[in-house]
């Protein structure tokens, strides 16, 4: 009993010396979501919507601009650019991550990206 115990104890120290807020994303991880949203053989996130700098922008899709504001929810927006066609069925943005485009680690790097707009 003895021994469990100092386990137990032993696990929430640990726990409690763990910061309570993640580190952001570094500015290599955002520089790689925007590579990938800016990229044609990737996230080509310029095809259709107008972002940052980016050159010869689409206008199917709405501005990608003030992002976190419009998805405080970071797992809502990666949830549209997984698969936008369980919240819309006649999208024409393509399911990234059902269709294996982006894996999801790509995905939150340009979510990274897109949070600095």
């Amino acid at each position: 009993m003895r021994k469990g115990l100092i386990s137990v104890c032993l696990t929430t120290l640990a726990l409690s010396a763990t910061p309570s807020v993640f580190a952001g994303p570094t500015q290599a991880e955002i520089d790689r979501g925007k590579e990938l949203a800016f990229s044609r053989k990737d996230g080509n996130c310029l095809a259709c919507h107008k972002m940052d700098d980016g050159k010869l922008t689409g206008t199917i899709g709405p501005a990608l601009a003030d992002m976190e504001t419009r998805f405080p929810d970071r797992e809502m927006l990666f949830q549209r650019i997984w698969d936008e066609t369980k919240f819309n069925p006649v999208t024409v943005m393509p399911p990234f991550g059902r269709h294996t485009i982006l894996s999801k680690e790509e995905i939150n790097r340009i979510i990274d990206y897109l949070y600095t707009l």
